[in-house]
């Protein structure tokens, strides 16, 4: 039977299939827990997804680098579960998406991956260049990642492996989108070593847990 979408939108609460405990339109805490801190100037909060892998790439690049301020504590968020809507991560990332980061050394918070990536590369002075036209390029990828991976994974992924019903025509549109996206990739890497040119960036980093590792079979 056809779906006929109502006058008026109402939640149900029950109808989020596997993500049904925390798929809710209302922002904000739901219950009251700090958040730990440990030692270090940064502070992470996150857990192993794509977007949470890029975080943790990118500063393990960094250490790498003998960057000794990169050094970071990590604390899991287990988002399935919830634990993001606790009160000291929603006071750290108001949109309650991981990862979210603490800068003890300037009391910042940063969160968005994106905006992490550029805070640390400035930070340290790394993985994005200074020069006007590199620079552009590099954004110009790491943007792409972030307007493209969501079609990726709450869209062909969400109605592939998790929707709690099977439907032709949404999984039919994102996978075509995700084609797409990996043949713009597929393009652009035939031309040059790296997704902005001949130097490794954060751009790369941001997309590698995403479609590195769709093309690799891990996701």
């Amino acid at each position: 039977m056809a779906y006929t979408p109502p006058t008026t939108w109402t939640w149900d609460a029950q109808n989020g299939g596997k993500f049904s405990n925390i798929n809710r339109p209302i922002a904000g805490a739901t219950f009251d827990k700090e958040l730990p801190l440990g030692q270090h100037p940064l502070q992470l909060y996150s857990q192993g997804t794509p977007n949470g892998v890029k975080v943790t790439a990118m500063l393990e690049e960094l250490l790498a680098l003998g960057h000794e301020g990169a050094e970071y504590d990590a604390w899991l968020i287990p988002i399935s579960e919830g634990a993001q809507f606790g009160s000291g991560f929603v006071d750290l990332n108001p949109n309650s998406k991981i990862p979210a980061m603490l800068d003890q050394d300037t009391g910042l918070r940063i969160f968005e991956s994106g905006s992490i990536l550029i805070y640390l590369a400035e930070k340290f002075g790394e993985f994005l260049p200074k020069d006007i036209a590199q620079r552009t390029e590099t954004l110009n990828w790491l943007f792409w990642l972030h307007g493209s991976a969501p079609y990726l994974g709450g869209g062909f992924g969400h109605f592939y492996a998790y929707a709690p019903e099977k439907f032709e025509y949404p999984i039919n549109r994102f996978s075509m989108e995700a084609k797409r996206q990996l043949d713009v990739l597929d393009r652009n890497l035939a031309e040059r070593q790296f997704l902005a040119g001949d130097s490794y960036s954060i751009a790369d980093i941001a997309t590698a847990p995403w479609y590195g590792a769709l093309v690799k079979g891990l996701l």
